[in-house]
């Protein structure tokens, strides 16, 4: 195997725009590095268990994928263009009105279930760079955490984008919602056509 491979592979897909990363860098713009960091971890946790059921069930999950694919295209689209519309439709101005609960390490881990792009890219990656070379126990393990490692990279890069821009995008925070907003649209019709 190619460690190389897995991990262009693994940055390239872990810091493109999908639902984490768009979720940290608005829950940074909103409450900060700091708070948003819980949901970088959650959103790694929950990574990290989707790529150890990735790797100890990748034959059943190679079967019934399929048949449930579509139903998990529909079901993570949906919740996508969910976020798009509450983004696009908040209100903030300076009242934090949820509490920060959206910001939490559960959202962040139970958000991985719903993710189709984070199962996917756990089926690729371990049924394509891992498991073909790999399959001890401690394999398995030190792979999982290293692509849940690099998905908690990138989604506190994105927080600090949204931290350190924070004066920007509060200035410009209608359009900001919409271009975020559309990127997750995007999100969702690629995942739908794809």
């Amino acid at each position: 195997m190619s460690l190389f491979s897995l991990l262009l592979y693994a940055f390239v897909s872990s810091f493109t725009p999908g639902p984490n990363n768009i979720m940290a860098m608005l829950f940074a713009n909103k409450y900060g590095f700091k708070k948003t960091f819980r949901f970088c971890l959650g959103v790694g946790v929950g990574f990290f268990v989707i790529l150890i059921l990735s790797a100890y069930f990748n034959l059943l999950l190679h079967s019934v994928i399929p048949k449930i694919e579509f139903l998990m295209k529909l079901i993570g689209a949906a919740y996508m263009l969910y976020l798009a519309i509450k983004i696009v439709t908040s209100k903030n101005n300076g009242n934090d009105t949820d509490g920060g609960n959206n910001n939490s390490f559960y959202v962040g881990v139970v958000l991985q279930f719903i993710n189709p792009k984070a199962i996917l890219y756990g089926i690729t990656a371990m049924s394509t760079f891992v498991l073909p070379y790999n399959s001890s126990h401690f394999s398995l393990l030190f792979y999982s955490l290293l692509l849940a490692a690099i998905s908690i990279l990138s989604t506190s890069s994105w927080s600090m984008f949204g931290s350190i821009f924070k004066e920007f995008i509060s200035k410009y925070k209608s359009q900001f919602n919409v271009v975020m907003a559309l990127l997750l649209v995007y999100s969702a019709i690629t995942i739908l056509i794809g």
